[in-house]
């Protein structure tokens, strides 16, 4: 139902017709069932691949995918836990984004299929950035370590540790950390050493703290939400993706 809902608004939104309205998508990687959101404005838009949260894809994921698409830009929200599977409770969060984390071959395996996806949607992969909030942040960094042939990786408050035996010495695009100086879960000794890794990889990157802003800034109608730093942050990265793609 809650689907079906999303659905309908952003067919609302774009009744106008200056913009496609989008579809939420049933794709399988592995055998696996999964369920994402594209939207485009136009054939052979300039593409970005984004990554949920910890919750899986809810409208947060949509509303942002419209956001982008208003701005010219098709977008391919992938789904890494399974198709019906969006978690409510804590616990079962820490499960399925604790899976992953064990798991990174298979966290990578999904991230490709979302790509591969996304390019038989009609996502132009040539000129592709890949975005994620929270724990999509940290697996776009994942994607980033792969060496993905992508012209950049954006985390919004995303997970910023590096696993052992992982580096950045594939990373082929540039690389947009915008992060919460007031973050508990993230903190600021993470962020410092993972700019002296991105150097020390001579890695084309910037990175950004917002004063005050703790974990999930960016998140609408929370108590976390800071609207400041969420505007901050999201002109920021609009110029980023004007200049990348």
């Amino acid at each position: 139902m809650i689907r079906r809902l999303i659905l309908v608004s952003a067919m609302l939104l774009f009744a106008n017709g200056a913009i496609a309205a989008g579809n939420f998508v049933q794709y399988k990687v592995g055998g696996e069932s999964f369920e994402g959101y594209f939207i485009s404005p136009a054939d052979n838009a300039p593409l970005i691949v984004m990554v949920h949260d910890w919750d899986g894809l809810t409208e947060y994921e949509v509303k942002r995918a419209d956001m982008l698409a208003e701005l010219g830009y098709a977008v391919f929200a992938v789904d890494l836990f399974g198709e019906g599977i969006r978690p409510v409770e804590t616990e079962e969060k820490k499960k399925l984004t604790g899976m992953l984390y064990e798991d990174r071959e298979r966290m990578r395996g999904l991230l490709q299929g979302g790509l591969d996806k996304a390019a038989e949607l009609g996502g132009n992969r040539d000129n592709a950035v890949a975005i994620g909030y929270c724990f999509g942040g940290a697996a776009i960094l994942e994607l980033a370590r792969t060496g993905a042939a992508l012209k950049g990786f954006v985390s919004f408050h995303g997970g910023l540790e590096t696993p052992e035996n992982q580096s950045y010495s594939q990373t082929k695009g540039k690389i947009l950390v915008l992060h919460g100086s007031a973050d508990t879960s993230v903190t600021l000794d993470q962020f410092a050493a993972l700019a002296k890794e991105l150097e020390e990889q001579d890695v084309d990157h910037e990175m950004i703290t917002y004063g005050g802003a703790p974990h999930a800034f960016t998140v609408f109608d929370t108590e976390r939400y800071r609207e400041d730093a969420d505007r901050k942050s999201w002109q920021r990265f609009t110029r980023f993706l004007a200049d990348t793609l």
